[in-house]
């Protein structure tokens, strides 16, 4: 029986999940799906996903493959952190504004956020919450949380990371990563991905597959094996641990083969940019009117400002969310599957609602 309820034709740019499996993924599912394979993980495509994982990050470099980010941040987080220990993140950062308190209330980790103009911490702005060690009265900073990409679109380069990392680990904190868009990261700095996460002093990473052509799934990746403990246990204390997990790890083992990952994040990339230099052209030569840019567009996601109103007519053709409605901000996002057609198609009915005003 073939089901498909959808339109083939509607295409959006609120989030990369909202597009489809990538067809090499489907197919190593497929390929997956024959026969038995022992479950929860003792598999051998859990093997296999853990040797490609150390071709990635290092020997030392263990992935432990969960069912969604949320999953992944929290259940990576509480790994490194003792009862008291707290995190200190963004105050745009995943954890913090989209997890539906999943850290404090599933994880039990308190957040100390930040305020930053473009997502990114550095060394200063850690040291705003970076402090009290020893005090009793004070949840104890003991881990900062990055995004990679960030929430603004935005990316950390090596040398950031880096000093991010060799700040806090003689503070006697560690350094994890959020990377939900990780391959995104990679493709726009255009270096592996080792270079910004294991060489650069990241101990935990959270590996970022669904918004890059995955069904579903990701993987907490211990990078330090100092860092984290405990993870055996609390993959499953946190409904986190699949029984079957082959079809988890052989699509993160396609993700990471054959630049699958770089082939598709930078496409996507390519398309912002697209999205970005087509709308620049148009104000430019005068075409676009009343369109502005509120951060820099380095991996899939084009943030801007738009006259009151055109957000909501255009969401009639496409669908994109808010960021800031307080001052007309939206978020466009492309994926591995974003065509140029659709960017010009897009760019048009955008000059239209413009037109209007």
């Amino acid at each position: 029986m073939t089901l498909r309820l959808h339109d083939l034709d509607l295409r959006g740019f609120a989030s990369d999940n909202y597009a489809g499996i990538h067809p090499e993924i489907l197919a190593a599912i497929t390929s997956a799906n024959d026969g038995h394979q022992i479950a929860y993980g003792e598999d051998v495509y859990t093997a296999r996903l853990n040797e490609v994982v150390g071709e990635h990050f290092g020997s030392q470099a263990q992935a432990f493959p969960v069912f969604n980010g949320t999953g992944a941040n929290v259940v990576g987080l509480q790994s490194m952190l003792p009862r008291w220990g707290a995190v200190v993140c963004t105050s745009t950062a995943h954890i913090h504004t989209d997890e539906a308190g999943a850290p404090e209330r599933v994880g039990g980790i308190k957040l100390l956020p930040v305020e930053t103009p473009d997502g990114k911490l550095t060394p200063e702005l850690i040291d705003k919450e970076a402090w009290g060690w020893g005090d009793e009265h004070r949840a104890q900073p003991l881990v900062v949380s990055i995004t990679q990409t960030t929430e603004l679109g935005t990316a950390y380069s090596v040398d950031e990371v880096r000093a991010i990392a060799d700040h806090i680990h003689p503070l006697g904190m560690t350094l994890h990563m959020d990377g939900a868009r990780i391959s995104n990261a990679a493709a726009s700095l255009g270096v592996p991905l080792h270079d910004f996460t294991t060489d650069a002093g990241v101990d935990v990473l959270s590996f970022g597959g669904t918004k890059n052509g995955m069904l579903y799934g990701e993987a907490i990746v211990v990078l330090n094996p100092e860092a984290s403990e405990g993870l055996h246990y609390l993959r499953k204390l946190n409904m986190q641990l699949s029984s079957k997990m082959r079809f988890v790890s052989a699509q993160l083992i396609a993700l990471l083969s054959d630049d699958l990952y770089l082939r598709s994040a930078g496409h996507a990339n390519a398309m912002a940019q697209r999205l970005r230099g087509a709308l620049e052209a148009g104000i430019a030569d005068g075409s676009i009117r009343g369109v502005g840019f509120s951060q820099e567009t380095q991996a899939n996601g084009v943030f801007a400002t738009l006259p009151a109103g055109v957000a909501d007519r255009l969401r009639k053709h496409f669908r994109f969310y808010d960021w800031d409605a307080s001052r007309n901000e939206v978020r466009w996002m492309c994926s591995f599957d974003t065509s140029e057609q659709d960017i010009d198609a897009f760019v048009a009915a955008l000059t239209r609602e413009l037109a209007a005003v």
